[in-house]
């Protein structure tokens, strides 16, 4: 076993080819041998979001601060907030991130499958973005 101390690790800024918008990452999962899943705490300034992206085992976020927006391609955006848990299937293009107004964190969990996690696609626009 290992213990990490709460802020022990630096903080990390999302980059701009995955995100639009001020992104931090904390507490990502430092794993060594087999393990499979990764895990992490972004925090989303207003406005702020993912790139359209999938996940090759899916993904689960865990919504603990703020008020955020998220949207599977094809469906209508929903908004989600502390508390909420959001499980999105493996292969389901989608994107997450803050409301206009208010910044959101939630953890992310997911697995690796041939040493990856994610998938990233394009960015989502702003008219996307504003519904």
């Amino acid at each position: 076993m290992k213990i990490y101390r709460n802020g022990s690790q630096p903080s990390t800024h999302g980059l701009s080819d995955y995100f639009t918008g001020t992104v931090r990452i904390d507490s990502p999962t430092v794993t060594d041998g087999d393990a499979r899943v990764t895990t992490g705490t972004v925090t989303f300034e207003p406005s702020a979001r993912t790139a359209w992206h999938t996940h090759p085992l899916g993904q689960t976020l865990i919504v603990t601060a703020g008020s955020g927006l998220i949207q599977l391609w094809g469906a209508r955006m929903e908004v989600i907030q502390p508390g909420d848990i959001i499980w999105i299937p493996a292969g389901e293009k989608h994107w997450h991130g803050a409301s206009p107004n208010t910044a959101m964190t939630h953890i992310a969990i997911q697995e690796q499958l041939n040493g990856s996690t994610v998938t990233w696609l394009e960015h989502v626009s702003d008219e996307q973005y504003q519904g």
